[in-house]
């Protein structure tokens, strides 16, 4: 494979996925960890990509304020436009971070009653906009990749407190392996707000559908709604909609 190659695969891997790693770049490019740190290097130095230890960021969920292009925008949005619809007055909600669940609070809303609990400092700024939104930021360690809260303290507060609705965002979602991370700090947190919920939805984009990271979440019978950016009909969705409502 030539490097323009490996480098548009790279990319493709870091907007789909938000973060990769090195390690499992190697793998899938079937090269060595040398190389993709070089092709890393390259595409950091061109502004592409955020160099990290051991692996890349993608830009736009890094800094989601400061980005004027974000990873399948428009297919994010359509999502929101969807997940919004779930949420009614008196809610108890539990929300994440990232590009997606950012859109979902700019939809909120401005009659909308609810309590929402978040782990994400850029969420919780988007939902304070809403006069009649009550926002509570569990506080803990702030993560520098994903920009939520991570750490033995948020998973404790989590333990007490029970919510209607938990909404998340997935790094990869299959069948088989049901909801997947590739950072284990991440993936803890994820359990916990699953626990802490009395319903579960999780917001995909459909190019997403059929992967998998190195590190479960849950399986797919522990959601009760997949929301994504097409139609629940998509011959796409027909074996998820067997296990989950489809949105």
């Amino acid at each position: 494979m030539l490097k323009e190659e490996r480098q548009a695969f790279i990319i493709k891997q870091i907007n789909l996925h938000n973060k990769v790693l090195s390690s499992d770049l190697s793998l899938k490019l079937n090269v060595s960890e040398d190389t993709v740190r070089r092709d890393l290097h390259e595409l950091a130095e061109s502004g592409k990509i955020l160099k990290v230890h051991g692996g890349a960021l993608s830009k736009s969920f890094h800094n989601p304020f400061q980005q004027l292009e974000v990873y399948a925008k428009e297919s994010k949005k359509e999502i929101a436009r969807k997940t919004i619809q779930l949420f009614q007055d008196g809610m108890t909600v539990l929300v994440g971070g990232g590009t997606t669940m950012i859109e979902v609070a700019r939809m909120v809303p401005d009659t909308l009653k609810c309590t929402f609990f978040t782990v994400s400092p850029l969420v919780a700024l988007e939902l304070a906009e809403r006069s009649n939104i009550n926002v509570i930021l569990l506080g803990g360690q702030l993560s520098k990749n994903s920009h939520i809260m991570i750490g033995s303290q948020v998973i404790n507060q989590l333990s007490e407190i029970r919510v209607d609705l938990c909404i998340l965002g997935t790094n990869s979602i299959s069948l088989e392996d049901g909801l997947t991370d590739s950072d284990w700090e991440v993936v803890q947190v994820k359990k916990a707000m699953i626990r802490s919920a009395k319903k579960t939805a999780i917001m995909s984009i459909a190019e997403k559908l059929d992967s998998a990271q190195n590190m479960k979440v849950c399986d797919l019978n522990a959601i009760h709604y997949l929301i994504t950016d097409i139609k629940p009909t998509d011959p796409a969705l027909t074996e998820y909609a067997s296990l989950v409502t489809v949105l």
